[in-house]
């Protein structure tokens, strides 16, 4: 295996783990209203890291206009504080494609009673 190939392969590697520590810690930012995280409720569709240490959410809510918006991106940038590779926050709100509950998590669905 070539070293540059080898070194490919680590850094997607170093990249898939900064992701999942990303998840998880996002996954600490509970809905107070469902009591279910928003990784779980389906609402995080994306996230990016750039070099400079900005992470920017693209995320949703379970309704436009929910009065938890403020609530919820601070809890973001609070837990986000802890991934010491971000260095910035940035959580876009989407409304596209509109959030339902198939986009939950077996577990939040099962939590929540939903079939």
């Amino acid at each position: 295996m070539a070293d540059e190939e080898m070194n490919t392969q680590q850094d997607d590697s170093a990249i898939e783990d900064l992701k999942e520590r990303i998840l998880a810690a996002l996954e600490t930012v509970i809905d107070p209203e469902l009591g279910i995280d928003i990784v779980n409720l389906g609402l995080v569709y994306g996230l990016n890291l750039d070099e400079k240490g900005l992470c920017t959410i693209d995320m949703t809510l379970t309704t436009m206009g929910c009065p938890l918006t403020d609530v919820l991106t601070d809890s973001i940038h609070q837990a986000l504080a802890k991934v010491p590779e971000v260095k910035d926050v940035n959580v876009n709100l989407v409304w596209y494609p509109a959030w339902d509950t198939s986009k939950m998590s077996r577990y939040a669905r099962i939590a929540l009673g939903i079939r």
